[in-house]
């Protein structure tokens, strides 16, 4: 048996002269540990030993590849199985697809390299998933949150700890920081570790919102209050009772306002607009603004008053530039989490690339790193992400700027289909030639095929 780190891999191949050539090629990899079967009823016994990956043979003397496929699943879901062919069919590809088959694979003189690079893919994604799962336990998860914070630099475990220090507190926060940072992450962080996580996290940005409709966003209104208000509004204060209010871009908020919300706080109450009744509220309220508030109140744009009320404890987030290899940890995880979602295979991020990004400045931090490894992960060629694939302002390394990428109408997913389903068309459905004309895995058109993005004509 395998030790509990080994890579394990089962062979399923009728033919000994073929199953030994792919055994050989797999057992090259010494993390791996493989297992050859001739039958479907030998693979299916031996599924309690839980392996990682399954290569099908999808013509076997005791079951085709689908209905083994399934016998598969249903006693392993998430184990990745690649079926193996004699023939190319692509409705065949595509069922299997459909039906949780990782790839398909015609068998050919390239097909135990091309075996090869899938197996390390998958290989590549069980020690990403390991990974994510410790890193989940060690920081996100004790904030009871979706999406954890993620890194191990000095600025975000004292940023951890203040997280921690403000849940046990009923004080309001205001929270700084460049955008793109993650200031309405902190402000769940905060919550769901609090008191209040069973309240409600109403999050409102005041700079989304014309000022003429602020008032009644924050406020609400009552049906007749003014042109156009046909009905009561309960307004964001109301909804945030018992949880939590967040209001980001605080900075942005007219000074006729600045006084109302003022007299808010300080009266724990509110009226909306037309009425003359007060609403008791208990709601914990969290600011955030990317502009130094304090230059805003000396240079006259914002209350001293309400600058204090609001101030509480203050939370500064660090720039992306300044969290050293967070950058590449937070990359990994855009990056399989975009490819997991998309069925995509998960790239590496090579050497190369690696220290592009621990160099860049990244003027839009967090936000900004996500934008960039999802669209390298659809950019890329083969199994690593190259530094022409990464689009950071002023690569000269053949990158495009991110902005220059994504101008145009359509997403970057439509265009790609588009380009796709343009060579299909002009070579009649032929995915071999379509795949070797724009440098692609089969895999990715017959995903695309399976999802309806593209088809044959």
């Amino acid at each position: 048996m395998p030790d509990s780190t080994s890579f394990l891999i089962f062979i399923v191949e009728d033919n000994a002269w073929y199953g030994e050539l792919l055994e050989y090629r797999l057992s090259q990899n010494p993390d791996y540990a493989v297992r050859r079967f001739t039958t479907a009823k030998a693979c299916l016994d031996n599924l309690t030993d839980k392996p990682h990956l399954i290569t099908l043979d999808y013509t076997l003397p005791d079951g085709k590849g689908d209905e083994v496929l399934k016998a598969i699943k249903d006693k392993l879901p998430e184990v990745a199985v690649i079926v193996i062919s004699g023939q190319e069919d692509v409705r065949t590809a595509i069922a299997l697809l459909r039906q949780g088959a990782y790839d398909y694979l015609v068998k050919d003189e390239e097909t135990a390299d091309r075996l090869w690079n899938a197996a390390g893919n998958v290989h590549q994604q069980l020690l990403l998933r390991r990974e994510n799962r410790r890193l989940r336990q060690q920081i996100g998860q004790k904030y009871d949150l979706q999406q954890p914070i993620l890194g191990e630099s000095p600025q975000i475990q004292q940023l951890s700890t203040l997280i921690d220090k403000a849940a046990r507190a009923n004080i309001s926060v205001s929270i700084s920081g460049e955008t793109g940072t993650g200031k309405e992450l902190v402000a769940k962080a905060i919550h769901f570790r609090s008191d209040r996580r069973d309240g409600p996290f109403v999050a409102v940005n005041v700079a989304a919102i014309p000022r003429e409709l602020l008032e009644s966003e924050l406020f609400g209104h009552e049906k007749g209050a003014f042109t156009g208000a046909v009905s009561r509004r309960v307004g964001r204060f109301e909804e945030a009772n018992k949880g939590t209010l967040f209001l980001d871009e605080i900075a942005e908020l007219d000074l006729s306002l600045q006084a109302k919300l003022l007299r808010v706080l300080q009266e724990r109450e509110v009226s909306r607009i037309g009425s003359n009744t007060a609403i008791p509220f208990d709601a914990r309220l969290m600011v955030a603004t990317h502009r130094n508030l304090l230059l805003e109140v000396q240079e006259g744009r914002f209350r001293e008053d309400l600058y204090y009320r609001l101030l509480g404890l203050p939370i500064t987030l660090p720039p992306l530039r300044e969290r050293g290899h967070d950058v590449l940890l937070l990359a990994n995880t855009f990056l399989h989490d975009f490819c997991h979602g998309n069925s995509m295979v998960v790239c590496k991020i090579s050497d190369a690339a690696q220290q592009l990004l621990l160099q860049y400045h990244f003027p839009g931090n967090v936000r900004e790193l996500k934008a960039v490894m999802e669209l390298a992960a659809v950019l890329a060629e083969g199994d690593q992400i190259q530094p022409q694939d990464l689009s950071l302002r002023g690569n000269s390394q053949g990158g495009l700027g991110l902005a220059e990428t994504l101008a145009g109408d359509d997403s970057l997913k439509a265009q790609t289909a588009a380009i796709i389903q343009r060579y299909l068309d002009a070579y009649k459905g032929n995915i071999v030639q379509v795949a070797a004309k724009l440098q692609i895995g089969k895999s990715t058109i017959y995903r695309m095929l399976q999802n309806n993005e593209i088809r044959i004509n």
